[in-house]
């Protein structure tokens, strides 16, 4: 499967990092890409459950591809929700419902660094987006 511009770019950024000390500071950087929510959206409904941090995730279908926007209180976990919606995005329910999340952390050397518990929201954030996809 061809990856979206974006996600090919995040791949590209990441793989030039020679170490993790690199590779969080350009985090931080994608993490101020995403594209802010209003405070009318950062409501319950659009809260995402099993996430540490507060995370909310808005989506929109056009057609039959997804595009999401995200926010979240934790500077980290916005870089890492602005690498997750660069793989996603522009994806169907079919192909949301079957991304592997771990091969995509892991293909940006950034799996290492996921605690158990982000990467337990990052699956929640996936499985919210997979809902929304077939509702």
């Amino acid at each position: 499967m061809s990856l979206p511009t974006a996600a090919r770019e995040a791949l590209d950024a990441f793989a030039a990092c020679p170490g993790w000390e690199q590779r969080a500071r350009l985090l931080m950087q994608w993490g101020e890409r995403l594209q802010p929510l209003s405070e009318s959206e950062r409501n319950d409904s659009n809260r995402v459950s099993g996430c540490e941090s507060q995370v909310w995730l808005v989506g929109e279908r056009s057609g039959n591809t997804w595009h999401f926007r995200a926010a979240s209180d934790a500077r980290l976990i916005r870089g890492l929700l602005a690498v997750l919606l660069a793989r996603v995005d522009g994806l169907d329910a079919a192909q949301l419902t079957a991304l592997d999340l771990s091969s995509w952390f892991a293909q940006l050397g950034l799996a290492r660094q996921l605690s158990p518990s982000r990467s337990n929201g990052l699956h929640a954030v996936l499985r919210r987006m997979a809902e929304l996809a077939v509702q």
